[in-house]
């Protein structure tokens, strides 16, 4: 890989992982332990796994949010 190539690559895993800490703060989470945010993640992902309806109704309750500041 390029040196060009690799920083981008380096850039864009810094955005995005810049957005998803946003998500964190939108979420109204900041504050919380950094091991109960993951704790809830890894939860998350095992109850969305297989249950489409459940995916649904988050993707809703957060197309709301983001409604909510216009992202």
């Amino acid at each position: 890989m390029s040196r060009a190539k690799a920083s981008d690559a380096r850039k864009k895993d810094t955005r995005e992982k810049i957005e998803l800490g946003g998500l964190i703060v939108k979420a109204g989470l900041r504050y919380e332990q950094r091991a109960l945010l993951l704790g809830a993640l890894i939860e998350l992902s095992r109850r969305i796994k297989g249950d489409e309806a459940e995916r649904k109704r988050l993707v809703t309750v957060g197309a709301e949010a983001f409604g909510d500041d216009g992202e």
